[in-house]
């Protein structure tokens, strides 16, 4: 599938969250780097990828058994909360295009939410530091599914809140495991890599952007049907956001 090829009209957008809509995707590969140094190991590209798009609880097991540390997941998850917390209050940002992305969508009058694979105190708190908590109808999280990516139940569960077949709504993810796990519910899928995902397989998205300004977007997401078009809402071409 590409950005012009035809299919039902998007009637809803989900969005992950860390490394697409605020930049804690690079903020977890410094916290991981910072675990491991303290346990004289490197956090090597290959256990990145392992873990990138997963539950805390899942990355985190897969961390411990990749350097058959004796530490819990409790202990890590502990650590790896005040190691956050200060890069939370000094780096956290949006990702390029984000807002202009989301203003966008709400003018369309779009449903949307967040579908990300972080507990939902670390959701909220993050969203509501960047002023995009109220910004969306619902947020799922770990707490909300029985299986994380790249198993397709939180984009299903997505689908179904915001009251659209999997095929009509748009999911903006960054991962390859995030990837897999809506195109495997049937979504419309944006790639949007960033840094280390770049090496990430995405395949099964409609398109793999540059960015969420990334002009590609506006294409698909307004005239995904072949008659839509954003000129009423823009007043011009698709914009680059």
């Amino acid at each position: 599938m590409t950005a012009s090829s035809p299919g039902p009209p998007i009637r809803g957008v989900a969005f992950d969250l860390d490394g697409l809509l605020v930049n804690t995707e690079e903020l977890y590969q410094d916290v991981g780097s910072e675990l491991l140094r303290r346990r004289g190991r490197m956090f090597e590209p290959e256990l990145l990828d392992r873990m990138m798009g997963r539950p805390q609880r899942v990355s985190l097991q897969i961390m411990i058994d990749w350097h058959g540390l004796p530490d819990t997941i409790e202990t890590l998850a502990h650590e790896t909360r005040e190691i956050f917390v200060d890069l939370l209050d000094t780096r956290l940002a949006l990702m390029p295009g984000a807002a202009p992305l989301l203003e966008a969508v709400a003018a369309r009058g779009l449903p949307r939410g967040v579908a990300t694979s972080s507990g939902p105190d670390f959701a909220h708190d993050v969203l509501g530091r960047v002023g995009l908590r109220d910004r969306f109808g619902f947020v799922l999280t770990s707490a909300d599914v029985t299986h994380g990516k790249p198993h397709p139940e939180i984009y299903e569960l997505a689908a179904a809140r915001l009251g659209v077949a999997p095929g009509q709504m748009l999911v903006f993810e960054d991962s390859e495991n995030g990837c897999r796990a809506a195109v495997a519910a049937g979504a419309v899928v944006v790639a949007v890599p960033g840094g280390h995902s770049r090496r990430h397989d995405f395949t099964g998205a409609a398109i793999v952007a540059e960015s969420l300004a990334d002009p590609r977007i506006a294409g698909l997401l307004f005239s995904r049907d072949g008659s839509a078009s954003c000129r009423p809402l823009l007043g011009g071409p698709p914009p680059a956001w």
